[in-house]
């Protein structure tokens, strides 16, 4: 029979001394991904397309990093560039920025570069496959909402999949927004 980590063992002495009591293992999880956050890091925004919330139901966001050339993260330094125009479309397995106007840096050379050529987004390939699936069988359009900046000084993307509204659904932001607007307004004169 054997004997507990509480009973007591002989010694040669005559004494009895405690057996060592040894813990359970305890069990280590492996590390999981973190949590995604609601917002990403914008430390300085760069281009915003305001007119998409107005012209499309926006229903998910991504943060897409951008592959630029040296003169192009220049010209965005200095807060030049517009997305107001632009889309963004899944092409042979990869995502795509095209009609983005970044213009020319002022002190490029001969090796600067050309305004509104297509740039590659950088996403995970599984998030490429949710784009093009979503864009494929939902009829749903890729977004641009900003260029931005982030806490490393990386330029970034905010993609949004988005449905694109009826001129009633418009009607309706508008008022909606009006309403809020004068409701504000209320609230200010009586309290």
């Amino acid at each position: 029979m054997a004997r507990s980590a509480a009973e007591a063992a002989p010694t040669s002495a005559g004494a009895t001394r405690l057996l060592p009591f040894l813990p359970p293992r305890a069990y280590i999880a492996r590390p999981m991904a973190r949590p995604r956050p609601l917002e990403f890091d914008k430390k300085k925004i760069v281009a915003e397309n305001r007119k998409a919330r107005y012209e499309y139901f926006l229903e998910e966001f991504f943060e897409a990093g951008i592959a630029l050339q040296g003169t192009e993260v220049k010209s965005l330094r200095f807060g030049e560039g517009s997305i107001a125009e632009s889309y963004a479309e899944v092409r042979d397995g990869q995502a795509w920025l095209v009609n983005a106007n970044i213009p020319e840096f002022s002190h490029g050379n001969r090796f600067n570069h050309e305004p509104k050529r297509p740039r590659k987004l950088l996403l995970h390939e599984r998030q490429v496959e949710k784009l093009q699936g979503a864009v494929a069988r939902e009829g749903m359009t890729l977004i641009p909402m900003s260029i931005y900046f982030n806490g490393r000084g990386r330029a970034k993307v905010e993609l949004a999949l988005a449905k694109g509204k009826k001129t009633h659904d418009k009607r309706e932001s508008i008022k909606e927004r009006d309403w809020k607007r004068e409701q504000g307004r209320i609230l200010r004169d009586r309290g």
